[in-house]
């Protein structure tokens, strides 16, 4: 019980430091992409921190089988480099028992997991995905501030208002554009200025527009004295549509319930990658614990390279298979097992490969005794 207390303290020490290293990794590149889409106006800053947020269980579930991988491997690495391991042995601690005890964690690691895969992740892409839905459903006016240059999506103006009614009433709108120059004319700058302005939208369409009246607006070549001013009473032009925020198809926020009682085939290899990540997790601890197999002379990181690609291969390959069956390039009936049957029988050669080959030595000992007698 002593053994196994200290084997699960260094297992889990180890693998929630790595957890939150990796969890750091993809939290930071989330943010900067979510980040940028704040800068050029297509979401509010605001919600950037409850997305993450909402985005976080479903980071931990992929990042935790990696990381109790990562954990087994450093772990029985530093077993095996400072002779903890040879003296376990010498005590009577056989590799099987150090296996039992490693599943005992990987279960209730793989619990988590699968409570994370079955429900927590999908209610937070559900969550992200509402937030997403409403920024979408914003317009450039929806994001101007009083007496603040916004610039325009694309980068190719600025807008300036003096003021903000509570009904979104503009007063003093000023805007400037640039056209591009092509092979029949020059660029050329527009500004417009008007009183005031209101968002419209048209009849038929979604497409939404920014009303302005009672101004005039100048066009030209800046250094040219050969400009255009055009005074209006009412001046309409098309704002931007909205950019696609959403990162996750509508299968990722559907519940499990829902995706067992669904026939389709893209929520039926939704609901089997769902139980996928649990049985990864017990099956790489299965090929952890014979990779971590290390000469102390060689050093506790020598395997690691190896490991994780191996890992890699196991994930791509899950990845893959998913991939074609919803692209209808297997059958329907195909599912997602053949990959764990291979990896888990990659396993158990790994687990009893000593054994394998201490028997073919003795059977190929005993073949020149036999022909002595």
């Amino acid at each position: 019980m002593i053994i196994f207390r200290y084997l699960s303290r260094e297992l889990l020490s180890v693998t929630t430091a790595v957890c939150i290293v990796l969890l750091m990794v993809l939290i930071s590149g989330r943010f900067v992409k979510y980040l940028a889409n704040a800068m050029s106006g297509n979401m509010d800053p605001e919600v950037i921190f409850a997305v993450i947020g909402y985005r976080i269980p479903g980071f931990l579930e992929l990042t935790l089988p990696l990381a109790f991988f990562l954990a087994v491997l450093l772990t029985f690495g530093r077993l095996y480099v400072e002779n903890e391991m040879s003296i376990l042995k010498a005590c009577g601690f056989s590799e099987r028992k150090l296996l039992s005890y490693t599943l005992v964690v990987a279960t209730f690691l793989s619990f988590i997991v699968g409570f994370l895969s079955l429900y927590v992740t999908p209610v937070g892409i559900k969550k992200a995905e509402a937030i997403f839905s409403v920024q979408e459903q914003k317009s450039e006016l929806d994001r101007l501030s009083e007496k603040t240059f916004y610039s325009l999506r694309g980068g190719k103006g600025v807008t300036w208002v003096n003021s903000i009614s509570e009904n979104r009433q503009l007063d003093n709108v000023f805007m400037s554009a640039t056209i591009e120059a092509t092979e029949t004319s020059e660029g050329s700058l527009v500004l417009v200025i008007a009183d005031s302005g209101r968002q419209t939208k048209a009849r038929d369409t979604d497409e939404r527009y920014l009303t302005l009246e009672k101004g005039y607006r100048v066009e030209g070549i800046p250094g040219n004295y050969d400009y255009q001013i055009t005074y209006f009473d009412e001046f309409g032009t098309r704002l931007a549509p909205p950019e696609e925020l959403s990162e996750d198809t509508a299968t990722d926020a559907m519940t499990t319930r829902d995706l067992m009682n669904s026939s389709e085939v893209e929520h039926r290899i939704a609901l089997q990658w769902r139980f996928s990540i649990p049985i990864m997790m017990l099956i790489v601890t299965l090929l952890a614990v014979p990779l971590s197999r290390i000469d102390p002379r060689s050093g506790r990181f020598a395997r690691i390279l190896p490991a994780v690609l191996l890992y890699f291969v196991y994930l791509v390959s899950l990845n893959t298979l998913r991939g074609a069956i919803e692209a209808g390039s297997l059958p329907i009936g195909i599912t997602l097992m053949p990959v764990h049957l291979i990896f888990l029988l990659i396993a158990l050669i790994l687990i009893f490969s000593q054994k394998i080959l201490c028997n073919l030595r003795r059977l190929k000992a005993s073949f020149p005794q036999s022909g002595a007698s």
